[in-house]
């Protein structure tokens, strides 16, 4: 008979049911995620006027440019990931300090973009596409924001070298989640720019 062996005993164990974790917690988010979209889309199809209507601006710029920043976030967090396969501290310290930097700058510019839109008197009741806008916007960053605190303290473990090629869950976990807030904005974003664009 085969031996069980526990997770909390094995470290490659232990990661594996880590990942798994990781994974089913993922799939929930991804539920809401799509629900959410799948609304915006029936709302969209409902509403036969034009978006955004006559009197209200369109979407924010900066909602582009913080879509390329999260892009390039989720490619230096593989790198980080691809350094800590590796063990090589000085490259894991260096990509997790860029990712967690890249991060703020994206949730920097979600909220200059929200400020444009109250610096033109754009209110969430104002209209359904205001209201998208910003449930949309609001919901994605909010599980960034979630994601910060995680993301800090494993750069704070990559500067301290705490790291090895046996054990670097904390770097497997958070980019995980990451990867996946970068697919969630682009199907977010694609939303919006498709809810601007039909009709």
């Amino acid at each position: 008979m085969a031996e069980i062996v526990s997770p909390f005993v094995d470290p490659r164990e232990r990661h594996r049911a880590g990942v798994f974790g990781m994974l089913a917690f993922i799939a929930s988010l991804a539920m809401i995620f799509a629900a959410t979209i799948l609304g915006v889309v029936v709302v969209r199809l409902e509403d036969g006027g034009t978006w955004p209507p006559p009197g209200l601006p369109g979407l924010p710029a900066l909602l582009g440019w913080s879509t390329l920043i999260l892009l390039a976030s989720s490619g230096t967090m593989w790198l980080a990931q691809r350094a800590a396969a590796v063990a090589d501290a000085p490259r894991l310290s260096r990509w997790m300090t860029t990712t967690f930097v890249l991060a703020i700058a994206f949730l920097a510019l979600q909220a200059w973009a929200w400020w444009q839109l109250i610096a033109a008197s754009v209110g969430i009741a104002d209209h359904l596409y205001a209201w998208t806008i910003y449930v949309l916007t609001a919901l994605h960053a909010g599980h960034v924001l979630g994601g910060i605190g995680p993301m800090a303290v494993v750069v704070h473990h990559a500067r301290q070298h705490r790291y090895t090629v046996e054990n670097h869950r904390g770097v497997t976990y958070v980019g995980l989640y990451w990867h996946f807030l970068d697919a969630a904005w682009l199907g977010l974003y694609a939303t919006l720019l498709w809810a601007t664009s039909w009709g």
